[in-house]
């Protein structure tokens, strides 16, 4: 059919797809006209909520559980699109950071990435072909002080990607990492300190913004939407020879 989307009629996982980036990419992939999407995240109801159109299989579960994969694997008749975008956030100096904030933060970040990673590849091999974005973060690229956890896990998450696109071009599989900076997702208001932010400057909008004005040189934070169409193109027929990389949307942040 002429102007049928290249996403007509695939398959596509998302993880992560509960809420922020995963939630926006979901949409964004159902918007394309993607055929089926298969959805995890620990929260099982919030994925039901997204309201998509297109087929959707919800798994509620935690990427660093193996025997989720197994499943996953074992259940997967193809796969054309991964968006490998679960993880959490931590903080804390290294000197205070205590073992079990580390592990769990390698666990879901980086352990969970791979999980999700190495059972994409092994359904794209079989077919020859496919594409994967995975989610890192402008903290994988520039050093911030407490953040020694989340970043190296995110740094991580941008060599595997590296890795894996050697590995993967063999089979016409295309494997990038995006490394997004500030983002406006509901991360934000699970923070004790954000809440005073939002009274200090009296909007959550105009908490936002003033955090944005002062940490990067564009003066604002992506929207959720935003990056889900960046990674979209990396998806895309348009990223053809685009693979190995990790594209950097932080407003400057790293400049």
């Amino acid at each position: 059919m002429a102007g049928e989307s290249e996403f007509a009629g695939r398959v596509a996982l998302v993880t992560g797809a509960a809420s922020g980036i995963g939630a926006a990419a979901a949409r964004w992939l159902d918007r394309q006209g993607i055929g089926e999407l298969i959805l995890i995240d620990m929260d099982r109801p919030g994925l039901d909520a997204l309201g998509l159109g297109c087929k959707v299989q919800p798994i509620g579960g935690d990427v660093a559980d193996p025997s989720l994969w197994k499943l996953f694997e074992r259940e997967l008749p193809r796969l054309d699109y991964a968006v490998l975008n679960a993880g959490i956030a931590s903080n804390g100096d290294i000197v205070d950071l205590d073992i079990a904030t580390w592990r769990k933060t390698m666990a879901v970040n980086l352990d969970g990435m791979f999980l999700s990673l190495r059972s994409a590849l092994r359904a794209m091999k079989k077919q020859g072909s496919g594409s994967i974005v995975m989610t890192a973060s402008v903290s994988g690229v520039k050093a911030a002080a407490g953040t020694a956890a989340y970043s190296a896990s995110k740094a991580a998450t941008i060599q595997l990607a590296k890795v894996a696109a050697t590995e993967a071009a063999k089979y016409g599989v295309r494997v990038n990492a995006i490394a997004p900076g500030g983002v406006d997702t509901g991360i934000w208001d699970k923070a004790e300190w954000f809440a005073g932010l939002v009274e200090q400057h009296g909007s959550r909008a105009e908490a936002l913004a003033a955090m944005a004005k002062d940490a990067t040189p564009l003066g604002r934070f992506a929207s959720a939407d935003e990056v889900a169409a960046q990674i979209g193109f990396l998806l895309s027929d348009a990223a053809a020879t685009i693979t190995g990389t990790c594209l950097v949307s932080d407003g400057g942040v790293s400049l």
